[in-house]
């Protein structure tokens, strides 16, 4: 069922109608293989939703950093065409992650699905580089981190003239060094997706939308973009990104600018029945926002609602199989074997989530491998 989706949705792209001339990232610079990407990203779209997972290739339930070993694989017998990673820490020189996991080991795991065909995205929860300096921080849990919304003056700290400039500096040679290592035996940059900054619409992060004002946060990712281009790195698409939003005007509250973004996308959980009609609505401005601005587009987190069995496919499914959306990416599945009743036979996902996978909607590494994705 799937194979002949796939078959009369390659048909609607040879129609006439459809332009042989397809949109190129932003980055004026970008090596070739990362133009190949966006532009098979945006043909990908017009045949269905790739799934995503974060950490996937990591750890899952039940295990921690076996090799080739995925969470989805185990449940699906296929990877997710998307994995995702995070490097929350890259920037202080750690040797592991905010979630404990090897820097060296994310770099293996980006190459190996790189090789398999498949795409990298990349999210980073920095720490907050001003309260991080202060050692009398009351709250040692929040105090520091990425989460630590205590002061307004973070973002206006790490920008030009700010007291923290030189050392966010630091921070992104440290960004900068580990994306130039990802490369492939042949010594070519690997492409992927970048999502810094993310969910500004909220204010859950020191660059949320009351922490910092919305030309701060332009600002901030233009200083971080322009930073990254100056270091020689053009393999990288940019995602803007935000939480729960009702209106386009909301969404736009920060943009940075088309010269920068390569990806509209948006994190919605499910939190209860407004959801439905909440994403539906986000869904529409962003996808048509995206075409619009030539633009690629994704629900880049999203999770399912607590005790509902069928969510995957009475729920997500129906209303992204409504747009073109690039793809859908559900968070971690948490590593903890102390987990009360927790067994090496625990499924990692409900068993709804086949009826997602049977779907010929919904596209899974093997489904997009043979699309060449990084050649034109």
């Amino acid at each position: 069922m799937k194979k002949l989706f796939l078959f009369f949705a390659l048909a609607i792209l040879c129609l006439p109608g459809f332009s042989k001339k397809l949109p190129v990232p932003a980055d004026k610079k970008a090596t070739s293989e990362t133009v190949a990407l966006f532009q098979s990203m945006l043909k990908l779209q017009q045949k269905g939703i790739m799934y995503g997972h974060q950490d996937d290739l990591m750890y899952g339930r039940t295990w921690w950093y076996e090799k080739d070993r995925s969470d989805t694989k185990d449940f699906t017998g296929d990877y997710p065409a998307i994995a995702g990673f995070e490097l929350g820490g890259i920037e202080l020189g750690n040797e592991r992650s905010l979630d404990s996991v090897s820097f060296a080991q994310i770099a293996e795991q980006v190459k190996a699905h790189y090789k398999r065909g498949g795409v990298i995205t990349i999210s980073w929860h920095a720490n907050n580089p001003l309260t991080m300096q202060i050692p009398d921080i009351k709250s040692r849990r929040q105090g520091g981190t990425a989460w630590d919304v205590s002061s307004k003056e973070v973002v206006a700290s790490i920008l030009p003239s700010g007291a923290n400039n030189v050392l966010f500096n630091t921070w992104l040679e440290h960004l900068s060094a580990f994306f130039i290592g990802l490369k492939d035996e042949k010594g070519t940059p690997i492409p992927f997706i970048f999502r810094p900054f993310h969910e500004h619409s909220g204010s859950f992060f020191w660059w949320g939308n009351k922490i910092c004002t919305d030309e701060q946060y332009a600002s901030l990712w233009q200083y971080t973009v322009k930073f990254l281009r100056n270091k020689g790195i053009h393999n990288i698409l940019y995602a803007y990104n935000t939480d729960r939003v009702t209106s386009l005007e909301q969404y736009l509250k920060g943009y940075p600018g088309d010269d920068i973004i390569d990806m509209l996308s948006i994190d919605m959980y499910d939190r209860g029945e407004q959801f439905n009609a909440e994403l539906d609505n986000a869904l529409k401005f962003v996808t048509e926002t995206a075409l619009a601005k030539k633009k690629l587009n994704a629900l880049s987190e999203t999770g399912e609602r607590r005790g509902m069995a069928d969510w995957w496919s009475k729920v997500l499914l129906p209303i992204v199989s409504k747009y073109p959306v690039g793809y859908v990416l559900t968070w971690r599945n948490t590593y903890n074997m102390k987990f009360p009743g927790m067994s090496n036979d625990r499924k990692p996902f409900p068993d709804d989530f086949k009826n997602f996978y049977d779907s010929p909607r919904s596209l899974f590494l093997k489904e997009i491998q043979n699309e060449n994705i990084y050649k034109h």
